[in-house]
């Protein structure tokens, strides 16, 4: 949005002090009207059943208020937090009037499609999955969540049921809530947090509850080979404090204490056979330290099809460390932990590089036990604003992983012309690279058309978790695997659902004879 010629910079209105008068809304609903091509019945329609965000909703998450003094950072990160929400599709802040010291704000926001009755399919790996039912993601224009769906998974199918509140009654706490009644068990969770939720916040607090029952399986060259029926019961609750931004950084505090249980038997009719997952109880005090720096940029058509996206360049690390002893319930003596770094960088106005590493799982017996160490390499080159490269490297290593700990390969994880789940091991590396066609085809004006040219290559090494049957000699290929394909990308940037819809065709280039010499995938993402 352009700024009026008469209204001071920001920089001065910093230092003349402003304080901030009236903080105006301006709510587009769905479609606009005012566009033609948007003029039409089907449309019109569309935006009189739609609810429109309510400005309470909308000011809850505005880190400003009428009587405060002007911060242009403020504003920045409001858009920031007002984009993030599922049923907004863009937001701008800007000063629109200034007058003895005092200047007015608008907020102007465009909301997505919150209502929609699911009929969903989708194809990965050679399996398809489906689902149908209703959600909602703006329940009554409160930012709330409602779902109620029927879903055909990957290893599963699902009746589920779920309601969260970003804002609860109208403060910072949010409530997460489900229930999911499955083919091969049922499972609960329940989130109640009060989050930081901005880098000036202050403290948090939150408590986490799920237990669950389900039946895990066990893969090997796409195939099932052993089945173990789980209980898991989780619980952890925790305090965080922060002295809030300084100088452009961010540390924050947490502690916490958590319960994490598990339970493994043979699956009903079945006989296992490989020995089942050890089973655990951890009950440990933690403490942890985030370090977050305010270092944002705004960008277009990288990981979405023309919606403004806000992408994280500065530092941000987290660590997490745990104590669980005997003597507070445990069934073992260890150290539980959890780590992440990322950064991001910008050579140019052109390319972009993300950067991410990390590390999970416990120190036991003075060996590390079920810790997977990763890390993840992300570069994009703008050829021109509709136009990209995208190059994508990830590795990852299994140290004593715990049987339903596999780390595995395939058409469900980025190897698109593999089978589901087609190798497993200790370790795994994957290579990606697209070329990426942004278009400005709008038909119907409810999908952004793209395309992409891919590439993969992955590999998976060290033995699997469990003994597998024998193959012939010569059948199977374990070296590095490749498939080369073309996709459709379908952006729909009206809904606060679906973001970006893969239709990919990939042809594997060290096929097996067994395999199909084309694999068709479907799905739909939150990324190109």
């Amino acid at each position: 949005m352009s700024r009026a010629s008469d209204l001071p910079d920001d920089a001065t209105l910093e230092a003349g002090g402003a304080l901030i008068g009236s903080v105006l809304h301006r709510r587009l609903n769905v479609f606009d009207e005012t566009i033609p091509a948007e003029d039409t019945t089907l449309f019109r329609v569309a935006n009189r059943i739609h609810i429109v965000t309510r400005e309470s909703t909308l000011g809850a998450q505005l880190l400003f208020g009428a009587g405060d003094r002007f911060d242009a950072r403020l504003l920045q990160e409001s858009e920031r937090i007002l984009r993030s929400k599922p049923y907004l599709r863009d937001a701008r802040i800007r000063p629109v009037g200034y007058h003895d010291g005092v200047v007015d704000i608008e907020v102007v926001t465009q909301d997505t499609w919150t209502l929609q009755p699911q009929v969903q399919f989708g194809r990965k790996g050679g399996r398809n999955t489906g689902g149908i039912g209703i959600e909602e993601h703006n329940l009554f224009g409160t930012g709330a969540r409602f779902g109620l769906l029927f879903k055909s998974g990957l290893e599963r199918d699902s009746k589920l049921l779920a309601f969260s509140d970003p804002n609860l009654a109208g403060s910072r706490w949010q409530l997460d809530a489900q229930y999911s009644l499955n083919s091969d068990g049922r499972a609960q969770t329940a989130n109640l947090e009060r989050p930081f939720y901005a880098l000036d916040t202050r403290w948090a607090s939150g408590v986490a509850w799920r237990n669950e029952r389900r039946v895990d399986a066990v893969y090997d060259d796409g195939r099932e080979v052993d089945r173990f029926a789980t209980h898991e019961r989780f619980a952890s609750a925790y305090v965080g404090r922060s002295a809030g931004l300084r100088d452009g950084w961010v540390m924050r505090w947490t502690a916490g204490v958590t319960v994490d249980e598990r339970r493994a038997t043979a699956s009903p009719g079945s006989v296992p056979s490989s020995p089942l997952p050890r089973d655990r109880t951890l009950i440990y005090p933690w403490f942890g330290l985030q370090v977050v720096e305010d270092d944002f940029r705004e960008t277009r058509n990288q990981d979405q099809i023309d919606r403004t996206e806000d992408i994280a360049l500065g530092w941000q690390a987290r660590f997490r460390l745990g104590l669980a002893t005997k003597a507070f319930g445990s069934d073992r003596n260890a150290l539980v932990f959890d780590s992440r770094l990322s950064k991001g960088f910008e050579p140019d106005t052109r390319q972009t590089v993300l950067v991410s590493a990390g590390a999970a799982g416990r120190l036991e017996r003075g060996e590390l036990d079920d810790t997977t160490v990763g890390a993840a390499f992300r570069y994009y080159w703008r050829h021109s604003p509709r136009r990209s490269l995208f190059v994508g490297v990830s590795a990852d290593r299994g140290i004593h992983l715990d049987i339903d700990s596999q780390l595995t390969l395939g058409g469900d994880n980025g190897l698109r012309g593999y089978p589901y789940k087609f190798r497993t091991g200790q370790g795994r590396w994957l290579f990606t690279a697209e070329e990426r066609w942004f278009t400005n085809w709008y038909p119907f004006r409810l999908f952004n058309v793209g395309g992409a040219v891919f590439y993969d290559m992955g590999r998976v090494w060290g033995d699997n978790l469990v003994p597998v049957p024998a193959v012939a000699s010569g059948a199977r290929q374990d070296g590095v695997l490749r498939d080369v394909g073309v996709g459709l990308r379908l952006g729909n940037s009206r809904s606060a659902f679906g973001s970006v819809v893969h239709i990919d065709v990939a042809y594997p280039i060290d096929r097996e004879a067994s395999m199909r010499k084309v694999q068709i995938h479907v799905e739909v993402k939150r990324s190109f």
